[in-house]
């Protein structure tokens, strides 16, 4: 069951990352992440997971009653203002657009116009809670599944930039869950996507943004070539960088997570690529029985998991 892997591993990456966001890979690297840790930098006991989480479970919940994008913003409302899909009964991290979209939505603002789309409004806000929407559109058309990526990342997130690091994110997610081979899903998303793009008519300039994903291969890259900032390139191209340079669940995340700085939001994502692939029984059962709320999330899986 994929989605199961999927749903626990963006929530044990998230938690995994959460101690320790923000610090640097200088930190990291002379006290490297090896397991669940307590308190750190928000202060919130061991299993404790973030915004990555709660709005992918809101995503997740909202398919399993049907696509819609108004009453998943009401979701997402609910989280922000009710601690609904909180791991704790209170939210202790939530980024600037995020907020601002969801303060302009709760003001009666649209959420098909509450997204940023300025220059600065491209951090991984959406990133962090696309991954699900993989199993609703894996076997729907391209112009849907772009269509659908767009009108998902746009309640926060609405510039072009934000909304083709998530598109590859969920094609990538839809060729895992069709494909054996994580390196053939990888060059199947690359030539998706790119042609794609090209189709559309995407600027030249914001596809060149993307070259060492779309072109390269990013596995290549060393280390020292891989930022890990909060920025959409950057969050992407971590998450892949650690998933595709590892060969199972426990590495992927935690070499991730050891790059340091938004290190919940690339444990969440590398956490859901990885998860899926490799399946719920390579998760670290230690790092699953520390999970914040288990048992919903086990009740969300047993639900979702029809969309398979």
């Amino acid at each position: 069951m994929h989605s199961k892997g999927l749903l626990f591993g963006i929530a044990t990456g998230d938690a995994l990352g959460v101690p320790v966001e923000f610090m640097s890979r200088k930190h990291l690297q002379a006290k490297p992440v090896v397991g669940m840790r307590e308190y750190g930098t928000h202060h919130q006991p061991a299993g404790t997971w973030s915004d990555d989480s709660s709005m992918s479970f809101c995503l997740a919940e909202q398919l399993i009653e049907g696509y819609d994008i108004e009453l998943l913003a009401k979701r997402l409302c609910k989280w922000y203002e009710f601690n609904y899909w909180s791991s704790t009964g209170a939210m202790f991290d939530i980024g600037v657009s995020t907020r601002n979209a969801i303060d302009k939505i709760l003001k009666g603002v649209s959420p098909y116009q509450s997204g940023e789309c300025d220059d600065y409004s491209n951090g991984n806000g959406s990133l962090m809670r696309i991954l699900p929407l993989a199993f609703y559109l894996k076997n729907k058309p391209i112009d849907q599944r772009f269509a659908v990526v767009r009108e998902v990342s746009s309640i926060t997130h609405a510039h072009i930039r934000t909304i083709i690091g998530c598109f590859f994110a969920v094609e990538f997610v839809i060729n895992l869950i069709k494909e054996e081979n994580k390196f053939k899903a990888y060059h199947e998303t690359q030539n998706t996507v790119r042609d794609y793009l090209h189709l559309i008519q995407i600027k030249n300039a914001e596809i060149e943004l993307y070259n060492r994903i779309l072109f390269d291969d990013i596995s290549e890259l060393s280390q020292d070539e891989i930022f890990s900032s909060g920025y959409i390139l950057h969050t992407l191209e971590a998450s892949l960088w650690a998933f595709l340079t590892t060969d199972n669940f426990h590495d992927a995340v935690l070499k991730g997570i050891n790059l340091g700085d938004d290190t919940d939001t690339i444990g969440s994502v590398t956490g859901g690529m990885a998860g899926l692939y490799y399946g719920f029984d390579q998760i670290p059962s230690e790092w699953i029985n520390q999970l914040a709320r288990k048992d919903d999330i086990f009740e969300l899986v047993n639900r979702f998991s029809r969309l398979e």
